[in-house]
C-alpha cells in the first residue's frame, strides 16, 4: 500500500516562492507517476503537475507553466514542487497522488492513491 505525505505549505504573499514535498513509502514497484493536484473552496480538483519517475519526463497546466517545477529524488523517494511567482489565485489545498504506470493523466480519477493535502494561501 502506498503511502504519501505532503509538507510545505503554509502563507505567502504574491510573489513569493514555496516548496511542497511529497514523500512516499509502502511502493512495491518502479513504474510510477507522481502528481500534484489542487482544490480550491467551490471548486473541482485541478491538475497541476505530473513526473514519471523511471525517466523524470514532466508536465504542466498552462496556469502554472513557467511558475512551478515538479523534481523527484530516487534516494529520498520524495518529490517536490517548487512554486515560484505566486499568486493569489494559486491558493487552494495541494495534494500529492500517485498512479502506477508510466502515462502522464490530468484527470484526477486517474490516480490511484493521494496524500492528506497541505494548505496553500497566497495574500494579495
Amino acid at each position: 500500500q502506498v503511502q504519501l505525505v505532503e509538507s510545505g505549505g503554509g502563507l505567502v504573499q504574491a510573489g513569493g516562492s514555496l516548496r511542497l514535498s511529497c514523500a512516499d513509502s509502502g511502493r512495491t514497484f518502479s513504474s510510477i507517476v507522481m502528481g500534484w493536484f489542487r482544490q480550491a473552496p467551490g471548486k473541482e480538483r485541478e491538475f497541476v503537475a505530473a513526473i514519471t519517475w523511471s525517466d523524470g519526463r514532466t508536465y504542466y497546466a498552462d496556469s502554472v507553466k513557467g511558475r512551478f517545477t515538479i523534481s523527484r529524488d530516487n534516494v529520498k523517494n520524495t518529490v517536490s514542487l517548487q512554486m515560484n511567482s505566486l499568486k493569489p489565485e494559486d491558493t487552494a489545498v495541494y495534494y500529492c497522488a500517485a498512479k502506477k504506470g508510466t502515462v502522464i493523466l490530468r484527470t484526477s480519477r486517474g490516480y490511484d492513491y493521494w496524500g492528506q493535502g497541505t494548505q496553500v494561501t497566497v495574500s494579495s
